[in-house]
């Protein structure tokens, strides 16, 4: 949850999650917090941490939505994160 660009030490690290906190519980901020996951998860495939990234979304309406994350990572080893993001 981390707003994009905000660490000095590095521009690039953040997502724009938080932005979403705002958003309405409608199906489109479904769609847009998995691009936001998937554009900050990025750099672990680019440098070669992970192998493969999947991102799905859970919107039950109750004013939540959950990302799950799994990941392969670089040794083969698969890691699943459940994060949840709070809307209106």
């Amino acid at each position: 949850m981390t707003p994009l660009g905000t660490w000095w030490k590095d521009p690039t690290l953040g997502s724009r999650l938080h932005e979403l906190r705002r958003a309405k519980d409608l199906p489109r901020v479904g769609i847009l917090a998995k691009q936001y996951a998937e554009q900050s998860l990025k750099p672990l495939l680019d440098d070669g941490r992970s192998k493969t990234i999947t991102v799905t979304t859970e919107q039950p309406h109750n004013g939540w939505l959950t990302l799950q994350i799994d990941i392969i990572d670089a040794t083969g080893n698969p890691q699943v994160f459940r994060q949840p993001v709070r809307v209106i």
